[in-house]
């Protein structure tokens, strides 16, 4: 079963990202991409464990300043946040466990 994403066109800037209070996990990626699709479903799965984790999903590409300001070079790229402050990532997940051990560096 895939789990669609919902990919934000418009982007914050980096400072209101450093300032979010709390756990985030970011995903950075698109739509259409196939290894974005792919990890839909697991990273599905391992945020229906954790309600303490926002979601904030940014559609990457070229003149797309936040994801460079992470250094993303491959979708997808999740980076777990504890109050702006980058706790671990993940590049191209494709694997539940895979997720679990990255959301695992912020005990809930």
């Amino acid at each position: 079963m895939t789990v669609a994403i919902a990919y934000l066109a418009t982007q914050p800037a980096r400072d209101e990202i450093d300032a979010l209070a709390g756990l985030a996990l970011l995903v950075f990626g698109a739509p259409w991409c196939p290894h974005c699709q792919a990890a839909e479903a697991p990273l599905a799965a391992a945020l229906a464990e954790r309600a303490d984790i926002r979601l904030l999903a940014f559609e990457d590409g070229p003149g797309r300043p936040l994801g460079r300001s992470f250094g993303v070079k491959r979708w997808p790229t999740l980076i777990l946040l504890r109050d702006g402050q980058e706790l671990g990532r993940r590049v191209r997940p494709t694997e539940v466990e895979e997720i679990r051990e990255l959301l695992a560096l912020a005990p809930g």
